[in-house]
């Protein structure tokens, strides 16, 4: 049960057009939950603006819903829910736009399950961290459920996507015994899992040019620290010309932790304005994502997260990430030795 949750249905209640807010990095997770938010608040008669500063990747459009997301902040409202982000720094977009004093100005609630943050969003009213939930679409679930709001089949669908992505098919340690619930519960409320994989997987199928980008990029993967991580840059004409067909990040990071040994995938891109963003997964018993990305100044979970630095130069940010990586594992399996002495 969640303590803030009396306060949340306080919020709630007393508003009338609520703005549900996403990263500037949205995923599969961050899409689920708001699309779950906006069929259970829509159920209780509110009005729903659903927000991300950037245009939905195309490999998150299998989802019935994606096209409701604006990049446009509605003039009036009365509540912003932000889902699956706590912190200032992926939100950097929002801020840029100016519209950032519209959501300061209004009640807000934060719905994360990211612990490890930093310059986390000081303003909320109500701020919610489960860092037990495998995902942000595994928290909307539980509040929902707690506070007796209606959750429908397309609701259920969308969590359940979310829960997926983040838990990568429930194979990763993010999945807990409470998740397997929550995934049953979704169930007994009429999501199909089998429709929703065969959906994202006809989807996500490549046009050849994608088909033949990804062999390079694969082709391009390095390998550090006697191949326990793994890891490939993707610079700015790239994204470019390839982001707006297919994300690079999801076209190869799952394929990385394929290699044998590789234990830590890190997929680097680059930016003509300076700026590095590096996306970290990593496999099963080897969680060091969350502490490597807070060490480069951002945050996420054991098994997924990211960080963003401006103005250093990429090779420097490189060999930090890759270095404090190695350290990070380094630690894992002496504790892991020490406990098996």
């Amino acid at each position: 049960m969640y303590r803030e949750a009396e306060k949340i249905n306080e919020l709630v209640s007393q508003a009338t057009h609520i703005v549900v807010v996403q990263a500037d990095n949205p995923d599969m997770d961050s899409l689920g939950s708001s699309l779950a938010l906006e069929g259970m608040l829509d159920a209780l008669g509110k009005t729903v603006t659903l927000y991300c500063s950037v245009d939905m990747p195309g490999y998150l459009r299998y989802m019935p819903g994606w096209d409701r997301i604006v990049t446009e902040l509605p003039k009036q409202f009365d509540l912003s829910i932000f889902v699956d982000v706590s912190t200032y720094t992926l939100l950097a977009n929002t801020e840029a736009s100016g519209q950032f004093g519209w959501l300061k100005a209004k009640p807000a609630i934060v719905l994360d399950h990211h612990a490890a943050v930093q310059n986390r969003l000081d303003f909320a009213t109500s701020t919610l961290v489960d860092e037990h939930a495998s995902s942000t679409s595994e928290i909307v679930f539980n509040l929902g459920k707690q506070l007796g709001w209606t959750i429908d089949a397309a609701s259920g669908e969308a969590m359940m996507s979310g829960i997926l992505a983040d838990t990568q098919g429930l194979a990763n340690n993010l999945a807990t015994a409470a998740t397997y619930r929550v995934m049953a519960d979704l169930v007994e409320l009429g999501a199909d899992r089998t429709t929703l994989e065969e959906k994202r997987r006809q989807f996500n199928k490549m046009p050849p040019e994608i088909y033949y980008y990804k062999g390079k990029l694969l082709e391009r993967t390095e390998l550090h620290a006697d191949g326990a991580i793994a890891s490939v840059t993707v610079p700015q004409s790239e994204i470019n010309e390839f982001s707006p067909l297919y994300n690079p990040v999801a076209l190869v990071q799952a394929d990385m932790l394929q290699i044998t040994g590789a234990k830590v995938a890190v997929v680097f891109k680059t930016y003509d304005d300076g700026h590095v963003t590096g996306a970290i997964r990593a496999n099963a018993g080897y969680g060091v994502a969350a502490d490597l990305a807070e060490s480069l100044g951002g945050g996420g979970h054991a098994y997924a997260a990211g960080f963003k630095t401006i103005g250093r130069p990429f090779n420097e940010v490189k060999s930090e990430c890759i270095a404090r990586a190695t350290e990070l594992l380094t630690a894992l399996n002496k504790d892991t030795s020490d406990e098996t002495a």
